[in-house]
């Protein structure tokens, strides 16, 4: 049994379908990735796992569950994690507020997570009574997905965790990624720098205006002609 499954999942904006039934497992342990240009559909897939949207068919399980139906916090409760686009972390908190944040359905044991949350960003531990809003983007990005870790994921939604970062922030970042995934965390992953996405992910699915037009192991996907040309930025002709 696959730890997340979307069975023929459709999504409407208004009468607008911006999923058009796909259909991916996640299993336990993995990191899987989401490739697409922007339209694609893929926070859009975030956002109806982590309970934000509704969709109009299909079924989502985590775990066997049934998960469709459910609240965005009661989604967080059973252990799936959503670290967004753009990072949302609250400007005028500290770095420390924040964190607390992405625990309050714990009942206990917080130290340790964040005393984890300390070891794997050192530099959020330095400035843990600075406001949130003050940090740089990469900070600000590490603050998100520390955030998100307070909640004690079993499954871990990363949307666009690159975006706007200097390249050294950026192999930090999947650096960390990697790490999180070591310790037991299962990772789905929303990037649009899809060559790091596929050298860090195990599996990868292609998405094209709703539809899920490609899936296989990474190293695949990173090899074939059709994904170099569209995401890569290779001009396969010229080769």
């Amino acid at each position: 049994m696959a730890m997340l499954e979307l069975q023929d999942v459709h999504v409407k904006y208004g009468a607008v379908a911006a999923l058009k039934g796909i259909s991916l497992e996640v299993e336990e342990g993995e990191i899987v990735t989401l490739l697409g240009a922007n339209g694609a559909g893929k926070t859009t897939t975030l956002r109806t796992i982590s309970g934000l949207l509704r969709p109009a068919a299909g079924a989502l399980l985590f775990e066997g569950r049934p998960i469709d139906e459910l609240p965005a916090h009661e989604v967080l409760g059973i252990g799936i994690g959503h670290v967004p686009e753009g990072r949302r972390v609250f400007p005028r908190m500290s770095v420390l507020e924040n964190l607390e944040m992405g625990a309050y359905q714990q009942k206990g044991g917080n130290k340790q997570t964040m005393d984890r949350v300390f070891d794997l960003f050192p530099v959020l531990a330095e400035r843990r009574t600075q406001d949130g809003g003050t940090l740089s983007g990469g900070e600000q990005q590490m603050l998100a997905i520390g955030r998100a870790l307070m909640s004690k994921p079993r499954l871990l939604l990363l949307d666009e965790p690159s975006m706007g970062l200097a390249p050294l922030i950026v192999a930090k970042i999947f650096e960390i990624i990697a790490e999180i995934n070591a310790d037991g965390t299962t990772v789905l992953l929303v990037e649009q720098n899809a060559a790091q996405a596929l050298r860090l992910a195990g599996r990868g699915y292609v998405l094209e205006t709703g539809s899920i037009v490609m899936s296989d192991d990474a190293q695949t996907l990173l090899s074939d002609d059709r994904v170099r040309a569209a995401y890569l930025g290779e001009d396969i002709g010229a080769a």
